[in-house]
């Protein structure tokens, strides 16, 4: 009977420490992250999309730092926030530093996302990965945070860079004010990046094949970028015809609508944000009538006062970003998974 006994504790323990040694849930998804970051680091477009973002970027940092001699003497001595002139400045050659990430930022999104559901689909890896042990939603959670990982590391890897050369070649470093705009400048670029993002792995779900979700992801950034403004103006001069002589309620008030109109695009409530983020001489962002304008002391905004007079952008930004992802989301669990 000793020996039974001794027999059945081996194999109790055997058991209890093979349980011990199995994957756990959280495990088998920073495994799945894992291999979506290798996948994104070993893809062709993605390492062609982020050397030509870094170049652009470095570009712009040697146009911003050639004309910062002149922005500096420009500048008052009370307003002075020299170092945020390298992301906003140019001597005309180039666009400057956030001009490139939210016209370069939304395509490395879409690289990212494209073809994230659909392509496993036609392949049949999906429906022997979701035979595995594996909760059904961390497949796509895995794919957005491994997406938003490597946004993450390459905007705030450029950003970083452009303070450290900034620092070496003006001999000068940034404020607390200053660090603290080009970071929530950088977080609020992710953000933007990882809307783009969800958006082309929501059309990866719908469509099936690749390249129809590609193109439907540039169609929906040439619209929002190019052709929506447009459509805007043509709103504009409407309503403008349809008014003999405006008062001036009148024009504050079609003013307001079409600013309205354009911050239904994301790129434009990007652009607001980062405007008034990096440039603290922005005070308003919407008309303002002479009684406003008359009496107001010209100076720089706060960190806390640019912040709040940016809160409808960021929670644009954030909302759509989160629609998006709760559209894929909610796709792809009642998504059928058999080929």
């Amino acid at each position: 009977m000793r020996i039974i006994d001794k027999l059945e504790e081996k194999s109790r323990m055997f058991f209890i420490n093979k349980k011990e040694k199995s994957p756990s849930p959280s495990h088998s998804f920073w495994v799945l992250v894992q291999k979506e970051v290798a996948d994104h680091i070993t893809s062709w477009r993605v390492n062609i999309l982020v050397i030509l973002l870094a170049f652009t970027c470095l570009g712009s940092l040697y146009t911003a730092l050639t004309g910062i001699r002149e922005a500096a003497s420009a500048i008052e001595s009370d307003d002075a926030f020299l170092f945020l002139k390298l992301f906003t400045i140019s001597d005309g050659t180039l666009p400057p530093f956030f001009i490139f990430v939210s016209f370069i930022g939304p395509l490395l999104g879409i690289a990212l996302g494209f073809d994230a559901i659909n392509s496993e689909y036609n392949k049949g890896t999906l429906s022997r990965l979701v035979s595995q042990p594996v909760p059904r939603d961390y497949i796509i959670n895995a794919k957005f945070v491994a997406a938003l990982l490597i946004i993450s590391s390459l905007l705030f890897t450029l950003g970083l860079l452009v303070i450290a050369l900034g620092i070496l070649i003006i001999g000068l470093p940034p404020s607390l004010e200053e660090f603290l705009r080009v970071l929530s400048f950088l977080v609020l670029s992710v953000c933007y990046v990882a809307f783009w993002v969800n958006l082309s792995i929501l059309l990866s779900i719908r469509f099936k094949q690749a390249a129809t979700s590609a193109l439907s992801s540039i169609a929906v950034w040439l619209f929002f970028t190019v052709f929506y403004s447009m459509l805007v103006s043509v709103i504009s001069k409407a309503v403008q015809k349809k008014q003999a002589i405006p008062s001036t309620n009148q024009v504050i008030e079609n003013q307001e609508f079409i600013q309205n109109l354009m911050r239904l695009s994301p790129s434009q409530l990007y652009s607001e944000a980062t405007t008034t983020l990096l440039t603290p001489s922005v005070r308003s962002l919407g008309p303002l009538t002479m009684e406003q304008v008359i009496g107001a002391i010209p100076s720089a905004l706060p960190y806390g006062q640019s912040l709040l007079l940016i809160t409808p952008q960021l929670i644009g930004i954030f909302a759509a970003t989160l629609l998006c992802f709760g559209l894929s989301y909610f796709l792809f669990m009642r998504k059928e998974i058999r080929s």
